[in-house]
């Protein structure tokens, strides 16, 4: 009799210590995709000022239709970005086209100085600025829930767990493959 309660207790235990793994993992799964809502959110909030900009530009647009043309395509790849699952290859293509845009916006800038002295397109382009920063912070953020969520799914016990219960596969994390490709450092893991 003895012997049955201490299978029961310990069977009761076991159960209770999986609920919890199970438990965690759910939690970082949600802060993984919490964090990938802010940095879609961000790319959102770039939008509006794309769209002033790509006013401003539209009376250069006889000049610099090229850079028109790329200001409207990076508002749309942002407004294309899915909030509900996580593709960070389409964020790094919109990464791309954003520094893309930032290069020719400096060559429109130095052909047209009196774009330059308008203060809406100098507010337009900190608030820009602005935006790409707090997007940065935020892959950051993004990129260390994926370390965490990805550790909790991937170490024994916890995988165990999540092949039981959830199936969860690990999430890619976010990688921009311009700066990768400027820096040469490459640690030997």
């Amino acid at each position: 009799m003895s012997g049955f309660i201490i299978f029961f207790g310990l069977f009761f235990i076991l159960i209770i210590w999986g609920i919890l793994i199970r438990n965690n993992i759910v939690r970082y799964l949600n802060a993984t995709q919490r964090a990938w809502a802010e940095v879609a959110n961000f790319e959102l909030q770039k939008v509006k000022t794309l769209d002033h900009l790509e006013q401003t530009l539209a009376q250069y647009t006889e000049f610099e239709k090229g850079t028109l043309e790329k200001v409207t395509e990076l508002r749309q790849q942002i407004m294309n970005l899915n909030l509900h699952q996580t593709d960070t290859s389409h964020l790094q293509h919109i990464e791309q086209l954003n520094q893309e845009l930032m290069r020719n916006l400096n060559i429109v800038v130095e052909n047209y100085p009196e774009l330059k002295a308008d203060t809406l397109y100098s507010q337009m382009m900190q608030e820009i600025q602005e935006q790409n920063e707090n997007i940065s912070a935020a892959i950051s953020i993004f990129n260390r829930n994926v370390e965490a969520f990805n550790n909790q799914i991937e170490v024994f016990p916890n995988n165990m767990i999540n092949t039981i219960t959830l199936a969860k596969k690990p999430i890619r994390p976010f990688r921009d493959p311009i700066m990768s490709q400027n820096y040469r450092y490459r640690p030997n893991f």
